[in-house]
């Protein structure tokens, strides 16, 4: 995988917007949406709806992050 970051354009909300994310993070986030039976879109625009603070990139590596720790039982998963 490239550890470049590729910035992609999304439709969250009604409203377009691009996020930059590392190839890793993007195939991530698709697997995630794959797994729960929803879109890209949808899942982005969840996380969007439930972050707290900072920019929707750091918010989808978050979730990413947590989705996987949680997944492997790692205790103390933080929450996005």
């Amino acid at each position: 995988m490239n550890p470049d970051i590729v910035k992609r354009s999304i439709v969250v909300a009604g409203h377009k917007t691009s996020v930059s994310l590392e190839d890793a993070f993007w195939h991530a986030l698709k697997d995630i949406a794959r797994e729960r039976g929803q879109s890209l879109r949808g899942l982005v625009a969840e996380i969007d709806a439930s972050r707290t603070g900072g920019n929707l990139s750091s918010a989808v590596r978050l979730h990413v992050l947590d989705h996987y720790r949680r997944r492997s039982g790692a205790l103390g998963a933080i929450k996005s």
